[in-house]
């Protein structure tokens, strides 16, 4: 019978015209009439097919409509995200949405007498999937009726409650609402409370309000811990048979002091010939979890790890990520390894991927590398002195690694990231800053030359694959970013064809580089790029100008890298895939695909949402206080003010009282009418926490006052661990 992809293909072509089912049947000559109808009917609910009102089926892309997902905002209106990354975004006014919420699967109307030029608009004309069949909010009871205010501001409106369906909550208790009836046009959506979390302000019903909020699965179903029960926690003799046996080398893993799921460790040595021999040997995690096992399918559903500021949501049961999977110090374990001969230049001249057994002699902290090879601790040094030499060559390796990649136009940014540190009850006491020392440059550049010496060799070898791909900004984008930069005298420059390369970005990284705009320019180049993703076809990598790339390096955490471990453990086992499980596997990549790249964005906003909340806990301490910063961000209503420890919060221009404050936004600007004087990015300043709002997420600061001489005042400044330490300001 003819295929999916057939089908589109057919579609696509520019004789073909809508058809009917019965006249696809006959013109196609389909006898598995059950099959193709039962095809199209999975095809049009994707909304890769669209059945018109005539009964008749086309592609929506030549019928003016566009399929994506919404992404709602809180004013109101929204965009749809394509399924097709090469098309642009369509803004939806909030009258034309027809009751579609926030990452709702929905069909859009483009509208048409839009001239050339312009972004997108459209309506929404069919909803293809609910995504918020539950939502976290916060409840408010009336006399007759109840409401629920959505934590989440992009669903835009608040939830109706019958008084019989509240479940007893009671005011300012946070709650799980099932949607029992959706928006319409002037119409709110109706549900139910099916569960009380518990007050917002009783400890954990915060970070447990997260964990529902975007449905994270905590618990492992009885079926899937059974499973993993049954998977041994040593390595019997004939599991090593067939296996290269590397348990002689020198091999360490160089982790976080609290990872408990490691999944990569690394060899070094110089060859005679005066090239490096780098091994990368990953956990080899897709012997213990079988294509379309139970323990499979769990970990496909949740698609990765969820690292909240309080706890992690493993892919896998500790079972195996913390125990048989995890590449522990000095414990027989089952392994992927990719040799690489790199000469020194950074090319890898040769290369080797094989199934091994391996033995970590030394679990490794990024602390304790970075300590020998920058502060050359003599503790560390006589503790590890058998591994000095091998730390030092592998630093080498990195800065030549590095160095290539620079050298071909890979962009650099280098955001500092913090964790906040909680107490017992789960409460914020200190904000640490983590830098990027050289012990993490070398995991990061030895797992990028691995990840794309992987994905080169399966491109080649033309079998199904899963790839990581970051594709070219859209020009859009590029011309608003370049509005943003003209205020400090930057430009992306594109060529002659209209295309813009990465060096362009990183040639701009490279000169705000110390300057005090740096923080504010890197972010907004960083927003103006499309979010990587997953894809069964090898895109390319814009941010890392690299041809090839995927993700084989943390099949614990990431269920890309376990699809791919297995494809490569069954063309080494076979050679090659017959023509039919060639199919079957280029559509699990394709369906891997999607759904990793889903779970991935909903693991980045809560793991993100978890930590922000917990950075506005922490300065409620704080209110009253004053605090050095730096102007990050400038609007018409205020400009946002970041400090050391990377709390950010909102000076707003009501507050600016000495003064009447115009925007100028080609400069992006407060200029005082009156006295000239100018806020812009990059500026220090001083100033005072007012208010914070837990709920809302919003820290409030105003200038600190001038009336008090800067130099007598003594002010607080959060330090780079974030407790407050007193300094003395000076003018």
């Amino acid at each position: 019978m003819i295929t999916r992809e057939e089908l589109l293909e057919y579609m696509w072509h520019n004789s073909y015209k809508p058809m009917t089912a019965d006249e696809l049947i006959m013109q196609l000559e389909i006898t598995e009439v059950a099959e193709f109808s039962a095809m199209l009917k999975a095809m049009e609910e994707k909304g890769e097919i669209i059945l018109n009102r005539k009964g008749r089926y086309g592609i929506p892309q030549r019928m003016n409509l566009s399929v994506g997902r919404i992404q709602g905002h809180a004013k109101g209106f929204a965009f749809l995200i394509p399924d097709n990354p090469l098309e642009q975004d369509v803004f939806i006014k909030n009258e034309d949405l027809q009751g579609a919420m926030h990452n709702d699967r929905v069909i859009v109307r483009l509208h048409r007498h839009l001239e050339d030029g312009r972004k997108r608009e459209g309506e929404v004309i069919r909803i293809l999937q609910r995504a918020n069949e539950q939502v976290v909010g916060t409840f408010e009871s009336s006399k007759y009726f109840g409401f629920v205010v959505p934590d989440d501001k992009r669903l835009g409106m608040d939830i109706f409650i019958p008084k019989n369906e509240t479940a007893d909550a009671r005011d300012g208790d946070k709650v799980v609402v099932q949607i029992t009836r959706w928006p319409e046009p002037r119409r709110n959506p109706e549900g139910k409370v099916i569960e009380v979390l518990g007050h917002k302000n009783d400890p954990g019903t915060d970070i447990l309000s997260i964990v529902r909020k975007y449905q994270l699965p905590e618990a492992f179903p009885e079926e899937v811990l059974a499973a993993a029960e049954k998977v041994p926690l040593t390595i019997a003799q004939e599991e090593i048979k067939g296996r290269r046996d590397l348990r002689h080398l020198p091999m360490v893993t160089i982790d976080g002091e609290d990872a408990k799921d490691l999944d990569d460790a690394v060899t070094l040595e110089i060859l005679p010939n005066g090239n490096y021999y780098l091994g990368v040997h990953i956990a080899d995690v897709g012997y213990y979890v079988k294509e379309g096992s139970v323990l499979d399918q769990e970990a496909l559903k949740r698609g990765t790890s969820v690292y909240l500021v309080d706890r992690v949501i493993p892919m896998l049961p500790p079972r195996l990520s913390n125990g048989i999977c995890s590449l522990n110090a000095n414990e027989d374990r089952l392994a992927m390894t990719c040799f690489m001969e790199i000469n020194h230049q950074g090319e890898v001249v040769s290369h080797e991927i094989c199934q091994s057994v391996i033995r970590v002699k030394e679990r490794m902290t990024y602390t304790n590398v970075r300590r020998i090879l920058e502060e050359q601790d003599p503790c560390l040094l006589e503790r590890y002195y058998e591994y000095v030499p091998i730390f030092e060559t592998m630093r080498d390796l990195c800065h030549i690694l590095r160095n290539k990649r620079l050298r071909r136009g890979a962009i650099d940014f280098d955001f500092p990231e913090s964790k906040v540190k909680l107490d017992e009850r789960g409460k914020p006491v200190e904000i640490i800053k983590r830098e990027r020392s050289i012990a993490e440059m070398i995991i990061e550049e030895f797992m990028i030359a691995a990840n794309e010496t992987v994905a080169e060799h399966y491109y080649w070898l033309e079998v199904p694959f899963l790839y990581r791909v970051h594709e070219e900004p859209d020009l859009d984008d590029i011309t608003e970013l370049n509005e943003f930069l003209g205020a400090f005298g930057y430009h992306i420059k594109n060529n002659n064809r209209g295309e813009v390369s990465p060096r362009a970005f990183q040639q701009v990284v490279e000169r705000v580089e110390g300057r005090p705009e740096e923080r504010a320019v890197n972010t907004v180049m960083l927003r103006s790029m499309k979010h990587a993703r997953y894809a069964p076809d090898a895109l390319g990598h814009f941010g890392l100008a690299a041809e090839y790339y995927s993700h084989f390096t943390s099949p614990i955490r990431r269920y890309p890298d376990l699809a791919i471990h297995r494809v490569i453990r069954e063309i080494q086992a076979h050679g090659h895939l017959s023509s039919t499980r060639h199919k079957k596997l280029a559509q699990l990549m394709a369906e891997y695909a999607e759904q990793s790249s889903l779970r991935e964005r909903i693991a980045e906003d809560a793991e993100r949402e978890s930590v922000d909340l917990k950075k506005v806990e922490f300065m409620k301490n704080y209110v009253g206080e004053t605090f050095d910063g730096y102007i990050s961000g400038v609007t018409s209503f205020g400009f946002f003010v970041e400090l050391p420890n990377s709390v950010e919060g909102l000076v707003h221009v009501s507050t600016l009282n000495d003064d009447y404050y115009q925007f100028v936004e080609k400069n992006l600007m407060l200029v005082g009418e009156h006295t000239r004087k100018v806020y812009k990015i990059g500026d220090p300043v001083k100033v005072v926490l007012t208010r914070v709002n837990i709920p809302e997420r919003n820290i409030d600061f105003e200038i600190a006052p001038e009336e008090e001489p800067a130099f007598s005042r003594k002010s607080r400044l959060l330090d780079a661990k974030g407790k407050a330490g007193i300094i003395k300001g000076s003018r």
